[in-house]
Order: structure tokens, then sequence, then C-alpha cells
């Protein structure tokens, strides 16, 4: 299957899966409308696409949501293949993906930092004025 083909099926299933995860179609307690699908790669022979999940819930959530998704990866692979209609469809496969919530915990921590570096650069100041 050539590059451009695997390339448009790794940006149209996130939206896909997202799209059935938002409508509940998904049955499964453990999965919940707060799992985002971040990015899907296909291997080059369509056997497997790995799927990874983020979310802003609790780090157990996420991987309940994730085990979850994992047993409804039939489900969701016939439903988005009669969609798709793609001779051989890819086994779907979710793992956790931490780097979305560990970029914004970063981000939190920076701006942390410039608030104490702020108010330390404001008490030195009022220091030098008296």
């Amino acid at each position: 299957m050539g590059q451009y083909r695997i390339q448009r099926l790794n940006d149209q299933l996130p939206d896909e899966i997202s799209q059935l995860i938002l409508r509940g179609e998904v049955k499964d307690p453990r999965v919940s409308t707060f799992l985002s699908i971040n990015r899907v790669e296909v291997t080059s022979d369509l056997s497997y696409a790995k799927v990874y999940v983020s979310s802003f819930l609790p780090d157990n959530q996420v991987s309940k949501g994730v085990d979850g998704l994992n047993a409804a990866a039939g489900f969701l692979q016939r439903e988005i293949a009669k969609k798709l209609r793609i001779r051989q469809f890819p086994k779907l496969q979710f793992h956790v993906d931490a780097g979305m919530k560990a970029g914004f915990d970063m981000v939190q921590k920076l701006n942390e930092l410039e608030k104490e570096s702020k108010a330390a650069e404001a008490q030195s100041t009022e220091k030098d004025s008296e």
C-alpha cells in the first residue's frame, strides 16, 4: 500500500474512533467521552494500528479507559471498516499516551517558576528602594 494511502489512514482513523466514542456507541463503562485520540500509527502491511490515547483524567482512569477500548477493539474495527471500505483493516491496539499530560504539567511548573522569580524580583526591588 502506498505511503500516501497509509498516511491518509493515519489521519482518518483518529477522527472515526473519536466520533464513535463521542456518540456513545462504545458501551463499555470504562470508556469515557473525555478520552482523546492523539495519533494513530498504521504498519506498512496494514496488519496493526497503534492508537495513542490521552486525557486529563487521573492516570488510573485513563488506563481503565484504554483497557475498555482494547476490549471494544473488534467492534470499533468492524464499524470503521464498514465506513472506509478497505480490503484489509488493521487490528487496533490502544496505548496510553502520557506525552500530552506531561507537557501540560511542565508548562504549569514553568509558570510557577516564573511567578516565583517575579515575586523574588519584586521583593529585591522593594529592598533596594528602602
